[in-house]
């Protein structure tokens, strides 16, 4: 691939490559895409190197990212290429921490209308979950400083990277993000989700806690993570949630993460509201099961509880 090529032709050359057909060609191009100055083609390439495993790209990955660090906004706008490289290197494995470090700590300033915005939050994320994989003797140190990142994004990367690292010094940190709040119900749904990950008895109280709150979308959040715990204990806060709540569309959200347990008794609670109870709760009894469509056997069970009521009202 000559070196005049233009951005076009790269990305073009690259939406061809074929690593079973000419194998040693495809690497090479990608090699020569990695390193150059067009971060839309480096990103391009370490998405197909990661893709396809190839670790022997790996020095031209961590090259190209040292690269894009260098006056950063000029080379690398919106954080492109080094978020993708630094995903790849991730993916394979890297296991030198600088380059995590360097990635992790990257904030980068960018203009945008009215002011400036920080485009490495995702980065910040990536580089955590790598520090993580290798194992780096000082990521709970990182891992909590991220946490109080003034981004959100970087904050569920920390979030995700905590649980990801299954270490019980994890979960005070998770615990504190929640007692202290945030303002973005993502940031509080990642944290549950890592806590009933990590520490699954001792946090069902605490989340349960979140249900009553006066913000929607923070209870709507907690149910969710319970559902999606799978936890039998789990069912009970659920239900007993829904029975006290009056919001419609958070009596529907109750459901639906009643459902997701997956949970015999809770199935059993569904399946007779959609029997027996009031029309209006079995109909969202029913909207919640739809989540079990592929399941033949327990689609066959919500279909007799349907014919059982003998109402035409509930339809799928």
């Amino acid at each position: 691939m000559a070196k005049s090529l233009k951005l076009e032709e790269t990305l073009a050359l690259l939406d061809r490559i074929d690593l079973d057909l000419a194998p040693e060609e495809a690497i090479a191009h990608l090699k020569q895409a990695i390193g150059s100055k067009h971060a839309i083609a480096a990103a391009r390439a370490a998405k197909l190197a990661s893709k396809a495993n190839l670790h022997g790209l790996i020095p031209d990955l961590a090259t190209a990212f040292e690269r894009f660090m260098l006056n950063a906004a000029a080379t690398d706008p919106n954080c492109i290429a080094k978020k993708q490289i630094a995903e790849a290197l991730y993916r394979l494995e890297y296991s030198q921490e600088d380059l995590f470090l360097n990635g992790i700590g990257h904030v980068q300033m960018e203009s945008v209308w009215g002011g400036k915005v920080d485009t490495a939050p995702g980065l910040r994320g990536i580089c955590a979950l790598g520090l993580v994989r290798m194992n780096y003797s000082e990521v709970m140190v990182e891992l909590a400083d991220l946490l109080a990142d003034p981004e959100p994004e970087a904050r569920i990367g920390s979030a995700r990277a905590i649980a990801y690292a299954e270490n019980p010094q994890g979960v005070p940190l998770l615990r504190l993000k929640v007692k202290v709040g945030d303002k973005d119900p993502q940031v509080l749904s990642e944290c549950f989700m890592g806590l009933l990950q990590l520490a699954p008895t001792q946090s069902l109280d605490l989340i349960a806690e979140f249900l009553d709150r006066p913000e929607a979308q923070v209870c709507e959040m907690a149910a969710l993570a319970l559902g999606e715990s799978r936890l039998p204990a789990a069912f009970p806060i659920l239900r007993d949630w829904w029975r006290r709540t009056r919001n419609a569309e958070l009596r529907q959200s109750a459901l639906l993460a009643i459902a997701m347990l997956r949970q015999d008794e809770a199935l059993a609670f569904l399946l007779a509201l959609v029997a027996e109870g009031k029309l209006a709760e079995a109909k969202e009894a029913a909207i919640a099961l739809d989540l079990y469509r592929q399941d033949r056997h327990v689609w066959q069970r919500i279909c007799e509880a349907i014919e059982q009521r003998g109402d035409d009202k509930i339809q799928f």
